[in-house]
Order: structure tokens, then C-alpha cells, then sequence
């Protein structure tokens, strides 16, 4: 179900004319408008989730089917081998701007350290 104010819902449901890198019946995923190293893509569900604080039980399969679709990008985007950053912010103490559930993949570079 997707919200009416929601940018990202807009995107999805192909009311900005946005070159999507890939799509399929639960996600969609394009280039970041401000990438913060030379691969940063935003794989987005379709369904209108504000954040993971909104996952349900009934959403384990589209939660995994994020993660896999991320591995598929990071192949397809040449950073599998070199590695790949994933990146889930909830909330605006974690700097979540868009209330949409998304997933930045960041690679094609040495990223700077983080926890882990």
C-alpha cells in the first residue's frame, strides 16, 4: 500500500521518471542523488513500510528479499568481491530523512571504518 505524500512510493510506483538499476513485483532500486562513494544505490520496497520499526511477521520474505537483492546488485555493480557496505537508518537520530524503509549499498572504494 502506498502512501500518497511518500517520495519514495512516488518513485516505486513510477511517478518520477527515475532510470531504476532494478525492479521486480516487491522492489525497486536506483542510483542515490547524492552518493557518498561511486556505488550507492537505494533498494526500496514497494510496499510503504516507514522504517524497520514497521516490519511485521508478515514481512519476513520481503526483509530478506532486500538483502538478497542487494547481493544481486553488489555482483551486478562489480563490488561483491572488493566489498560492500549495507546500510539501514531508522529513525532521525540515525539520520533516516525519507520515512520510506530502504537499503543503501555503498561500494567502489575503501569506505572508512564503522562498528564491526
Amino acid at each position: 500500500m502506498a502512501s500518497e505524500d511518500c517520495v519514495f512510493c512516488k518513485i516505486a510506483s513510477g511517478g518520477f521518471e527515475t532510470k531504476f538499476i532494478y525492479e521486480d513485483d516487491a522492489v525497486v532500486a536506483f542510483a542515490d542523488l547524492s552518493p557518498q562513494a561511486p556505488v550507492h544505490a537505494l533498494i526500496v520496497p514497494k510496499k510503504h513500510l516507514a522504517s524497520v520499526n514497521e516490519l511485521g511477521a508478515g514481512d519476513r520474505d520481503l526483509a530478506g528479499h532486500l538483502f538478497l537483492t542487494a547481493q544481486k546488485l553488489a555482483r551486478e555493480l562489480g563490488v561483491s568481491e572488493s566489498g560492500y557496505r549495507l546500510v539501514i537508518n531508522t529513525g532521525s537520530e540515525a539520520t533516516q530523512t525519507i520515512p520510506h524503509l530502504h537499503v543503501h549499498l555503498l561500494g567502489g572504494r575503501a569506505l572508512e571504518p564503522t562498528l564491526g
